[in-house]
């Protein structure tokens, strides 16, 4: 089974890259907390698709981060 620590190795680094991913898209990653934030407060529901857009601006950026990162870019 050495071919599994190579494997681990990759999903380690891709880990350790995660809050530099997340970091790069903070605009996104806010504008998704606060329309989930808005819709667990008193009185409003959390209903399936209803921060999509968002979601997806978030999705979107986080994939072009790690791309970027992938590629060896910055």
């Amino acid at each position: 089974m050495s071919g599994n620590g190579a494997v681990w190795g990759r999903v380690r680094t891709r880990l350790r890259a995660f809050p530099e991913h997340l970091a790069a898209c903070g605009a996104e990653a806010s504008a998704y907390g606060r329309c989930v934030q808005a819709s667990t407060a008193p009185g409003g529901r959390l209903n399936k698709d209803l921060c999509a857009r968002e979601f997806a601006a978030l999705r979107s950026c986080f994939s072009a981060a790690a791309e970027k990162t992938l590629k060896g870019g910055a």
